[in-house]
């Protein structure tokens, strides 16, 4: 339920003073940013401000153009509601102007605060800030800023083509992502924040934007620390050469005379979808040579390229969910190891699909994010590997897919979309993990008092979150990652 009275308090003390920001800001859900006076929303602890727009709507004009910068402005605004997701194909309600954030902060609790930024996955053409599982009111009630972003995805956020600009460049979702942590950097201390004390995290497509933040030079200094969950480390970006074939291929199923920023969104997603159902890549970051300049993440950890900021990472003991012959031959092909290879790898396992699976986690993830944390520790960086391989008590009897189970134990999201009810046990883990990430977000270790210890990375050290346990110890599986590093440098 939202405080009115603390909203007609907030309106009376903006309307009497431009000054307002310097209010403490704790004790009214408003705070005084570029954009407008935005009053938020009060439930129980946590006040929230959702649909705040963090750059120019990339309509029109602006369609397949870097971020511009909103309109500054006085007037005073409701920030109750999320705004649209980006447009994609699953989701009906979704938008082109959708370049918002949210935030959300402990409520009647002053600051500067630390702030955590989290980037959603949906492998760069899906998903959206706006998911019930990640709303930040837990986070905040633990006495943080949390931060959720949306950031153009599929063809509108991906595209390379001539025709576009006279730079070529694809990566305007990065664009987004880097416009959006300026916004906190020069917004965040109206809500209470720190912009000194910046943690980025996210899984998946997430996880992968944030390691290329922080390979980047444009996005240094606007984050202090970074947690990458289920980063594929190993995965190459397409060259210019590649990014321009897939561009070539979407103005052809547009149509060779589609002015490309008046077609309608709908026409848009058709072509997307077309080209997404021959090749579900084909829409995602490419090596620039400005944003981005490595031909994958490990290259660029290799080469010491990357901020030497505190780094959690890790990856989920399941990361796959293949259902189908097809999918199991198309991971399985790449790999030249010969089936009865794998089953000596593998030997508990028999199904073809089993090993599918355990094989693609380990070569896309495990071994990738083994390597990447290496990398990183030995550039003298606080450095913090884990594998998560907890399974709610409910699900034990028939796990659904792992890939991105770990988000539901961070948010604390219980019967929602994605996420179930949790049992006794399983919330104490819950709150374990989400404790590692605020201590590592509020001082870059993520030890605390009460919580099992978590050794630094080195060699192959890690926090194991198992079903019986959560204990620092030495990798089960580092033989076997030993084995896919090797394939991996051929």
């Amino acid at each position: 339920m939202r405080c009115l009275l603390a909203l007609v308090a907030a309106s009376a003390v903006l309307c009497c003073a431009r000054s307002a920001v310097a209010q403490p800001v704790g004790q009214f859900p408003f705070a005084l940013t570029r954009e407008g006076q935005m009053l938020g929303a009060v439930e129980g602890e946590v006040a929230s401000f959702k649909g705040l727009v963090y750059t120019a709507p990339p309509v029109g004009a602006l369609r397949w153009q870097a971020p511009q910068p909103t309109t500054e402005s006085s007037e005073m605004r409701t920030a109750y509601d999320y705004g649209a997701p980006c447009l994609q194909p699953s989701r009906p309600e979704a938008s082109e102007d959708c370049l918002t954030l949210n935030v959300f902060r402990p409520f009647g609790v002053d600051g500067p605060l630390p702030v955590m930024v989290f980037i959603h996955g949906g492998g760069f053409v899906s998903g959206t800030a706006n998911d019930p599982l990640f709303d930040g009111a837990k986070l905040a009630q633990a006495g943080l800023i949390a931060v959720t972003v949306n950031y153009r995805l599929g063809a509108l956020g991906w595209l390379t083509h001539p025709a576009l600009s006279d730079d070529s460049s694809g990566n305007y979702g990065l664009m987004d992502q880097i416009a959006a942590l300026h916004w906190v950097h020069d917004n965040i201390a109206a809500f209470g924040g720190d912009r000194g004390n910046v943690t980025l995290f996210g899984s998946d497509a997430g996880a992968t934007s944030i390691a290329l933040l922080m390979l980047s030079a444009q996005a240094r200094d606007l984050f202090q620390k970074a947690i990458l969950q289920s980063v594929p480390g190993r995965a190459r970006l397409r060259s210019v050469q590649e990014a321009e074939a897939v561009g070539r291929q979407f103005v052809a199923a547009l149509g060779p005379k589609t002015d490309l920023r008046a077609a309608e969104p709908r026409r848009l997603l058709a072509a997307e979808k077309q080209l997404l159902e021959k090749s579900p890549r084909s829409f995602a970051p490419m090596m620039d040579g400005r944003l981005a300049t490595e031909e994958d993440l490990a290259s660029g950890f290799a080469a010491g390229h990357q901020s030497r900021i505190p780094l959690i990472i890790g990856s989920n003991d399941d990361e796959t969910g293949l259902e189908n012959e097809s999918d199991i031959k198309e991971e399985l092909a790449p790999s030249g190891i010969a089936s009865d290879e794998l089953r000596k790898l593998y030997p508990d396992l028999a199904r073809p699909s089993d090993l599918a699976a355990r094989f693609y986690t380990d070569k896309i993830f495990s071994e990738p994010v083994r390597l990447l944390a290496r990398l990183h520790a030995a550039s003298g960086a606080p450095t913090f590997r884990y594998r998560f391989a907890y399974v709610p008590e409910a699900r034990r009897t028939n796990p659904e897919v792992g890939h991105g189970r770990e988000l539901q134990f961070i948010f604390g999201a219980e019967g929602v979309p994605g996420a179930g009810i949790l049992s006794r046990r399983d919330r104490a883990v819950a709150n374990r993990m989400r404790a590692y990430w605020i201590n590592f977000a509020r001082s870059g270790d993520p030890n605390g008092p009460d919580l099992p210890r978590w050794d630094a990375a080195g060699g192959d050290r890690l926090l194991l979150i198992t079903n019986d346990r959560i204990a620092s110890g030495d990798d089960p599986f580092a033989e076997r990652l030993d084995r896919l590093a090797g394939d991996g440098r051929k």
